[in-house]
């Protein structure tokens, strides 16, 4: 009896001392995942950090929380970001406002937007609405341009912050259309939308999720969208080029992306379950019915993307000679 029971102890031994093996050689993932959006609630960016965090949480079979870190134009959220360990359950949803234009905009930034992210899929694309309040006196783009060369420096639009997306459509709108604007910057997305609706600002350059709910109430008019194409859900609205500026576009775009160093198995999961829901009918309903177009993209190809963006964003802040503010 006594050498059945030593050896019964010995077995559960040796099976607890297995445990951390075990525990260890879990498969990915094994825990929640937080989906950093760098931004407040309620813009183009949370829109799809949402909408794929529900994705990624039903094909994972684990819950992905969605954590708002906004602040410093989306840099709080990425420092965030950055200093998590790169082991796939802390990713976040960022666009070309943060990564793309920030290292141009400050002269120091805490991070390489480069060298500290690891680029793991692009999603969307969110074409940029340019709607004004009721009050000013314009219904078109043409009639826009006409009314501030009468009146240069005296219509404000709002924007999110300075060196945003928005500010840049609006700095290159104001380069091609040789007019000057007001900039007023506010602290994300949703504040820049309030201003608007109040009429504290004039004009504001939007992702559409966030602004279409208020062009169908009437509180803001819109004037034309900054893709080179209209959109085919969307079809009322059309382009600023045609509208009044041939040869203008300007969109903004959201992707996931984590840490330095991520293994490449977990990259390459979390780029499948994206890009998967990415492509599910219901989803790509929904998008394209709030005007925002799905972009699903490799890893490989998310990186040679954002190599152009530098580009081209670099090149507009220099031309504007935008600084943060």
């Amino acid at each position: 009896m006594a050498t059945n029971t030593l050896r019964t102890f010995a077995l559960a031994l040796g099976v607890l001392g297995l445990l951390p093996v075990i525990a260890l050689a879990q498969p990915y993932p094994n825990k929640t995942v937080r989906l950093i959006v760098p931004f407040p609630p309620g813009g183009g960016v949370d829109f799809i950090g949402r909408i794929v965090g529900k994705g990624l949480s039903e094909r994972l079979g684990q819950q992905v929380v969605i954590d708002n870190r906004a602040g410093a134009n989306a840099i709080v959220g990425l420092e965030a970001l950055k200093v998590s360990a790169p082991d796939g359950y802390t990713i976040a949803a960022a666009s070309a406002g943060p990564l793309a234009v920030n290292p141009f905009i400050y002269a120091k930034l805490p991070h390489d937007t480069v060298k500290d992210f690891t680029y793991i899929a692009n999603m969307v694309n969110f074409p940029l609405l340019l709607v004004s309040h009721p009050s000013l006196p314009v219904k078109n783009v043409k009639e826009l341009i006409a009314l501030a060369k009468a009146r240069p420096g005296e219509i404000s639009y709002s924007s999110p912050g300075s060196g945003n997306t928005g500010h840049l459509a609006a700095a290159l709108f104001e380069s091609m259309a040789n007019v000057k604007t007001q900039h007023i910057p506010y602290k994300g997305t949703a504040p820049a939308v309030l201003a608007v609706l109040s009429g504290e600002a004039q004009l504001t350059w939007s992702s559409i999720p966030t602004i279409l709910p208020h062009v169908r109430s009437g509180r803001v008019r819109a004037l034309g969208v900054g893709n080179a194409q209209r959109i085919p859900s969307l079809p009322e609205f059309p382009t600023i080029a045609e509208a009044g500026l041939p040869g203008f576009e300007s969109y903004a775009w959201g992707g996931m992306i984590g840490p330095a160093n991520m293994p490449r198995d977990i990259v390459m999961r979390l780029n499948k379950e994206i890009v998967d829901t990415l492509r599910q009918k219901d989803v790509i309903d929904r998008m394209l019915s709030e005007g925002t177009v799905p972009t699903p993209s490799s890893p490989e190809e998310f990186v040679a993307y954002m190599k152009t963006e530098l580009k081209k964003w670099g090149d507009v802040v220099k031309m504007a000679g935008i600084k943060a503010e």
